[in-house]
């Protein structure tokens, strides 16, 4: 399976929108939606029109334990939704499977579309998660702040969040807005049971493993570029911990 990453050119966005649009507008309108508000493929199939034209915000459950969280509706997708949904029956489904049908567009046929506008274009990472990702990274290039996202994400930490978008994570940000709560569990998961020694033995031995493996004449070349990429972040971050106050 392959790993589903935002598309950050916008150049790439631009053409990926238009040839969604050569399909049939439904697509674009969905990827629209998805890109502009973070909300899930599943969660804007389930829309209809009356439930999100003219609206500034939308509220849905996400998760397996149904989180309610509320997304912004940018103004221009506002007016992009409003043209779309102009005259159509405000009980209908936002996005049909087909014109003679009244249901509603199914996941499958929408990730197969993706896939395969995708697919054409060169971008094998495209998948169902696409419309959100892209949706995080803009919003993190934008303003630095993960931690909304992880809240509106509904995600454990700030870590999981910068992995879904792809993004290194910027310790000295954590760092700075990590409540004295927060700080009293990491002191109390840290204590418990040796827990943090027994990390940072980890860390050791596998640093002393690749100290040693660097003159193993055995090793290709592919394993060198690992080890520098591994050190290169961990250098990233230890310089960001470093300079924290």
């Amino acid at each position: 399976m392959n790993w589903v990453s935002p598309i950050k050119d916008d150049e790439t966005l631009e053409k990926f929108k238009q040839e969604l649009r050569k399909v049939d507008d439904k697509y674009y309108i969905l990827f629209e939606i998805g890109v502009g508000t973070g909300l899930q493929l599943q969660e804007i199939l389930k829309f209809r029109n009356k439930d999100i034209r003219d609206k500034d915000t939308i509220e849905a459950c996400i998760g397996t334990k149904n989180i309610r969280r509320t997304f912004n509706i940018p103004r221009d997708l506002k007016e992009i939704i409003r043209e779309f949904t102009e005259g159509k029956d405000p009980d209908a489904f936002l996005i049909q499977g087909h014109a003679s049908s009244s249901t509603a567009l199914s996941r499958e046929q929408a990730y197969r579309v993706f896939k395969g506008v995708g697919k054409n274009m060169g971008l094998n990472s495209i998948g169902a998660q696409t419309m959100r990702k892209t949706f995080a990274w803009r919003y993190y290039k934008a303003t630095n702040d993960i931690y909304y996202l992880q809240n509106l994400l509904n995600h454990a930490s700030p870590s999981i969040t910068y992995r879904y978008i792809g993004e290194k994570p910027n310790v000295e940000v954590v760092l700075k807005k990590m409540t004295p709560e927060e700080n009293e569990r990491s002191r109390y998961i840290l204590y418990k049971d040796g827990m943090g020694k027994k990390r940072i033995k980890e860390l050791m031995d596998m640093l002393e493993y690749l100290n040693g493996e660097l003159d193993n004449p055995t090793n290709n070349d592919a394993f060198y570029g690992r080890v520098d990429c591994l050190l290169t972040e961990m250098e990233e971050l230890a310089d960001n911990f470093k300079h924290t106050v």
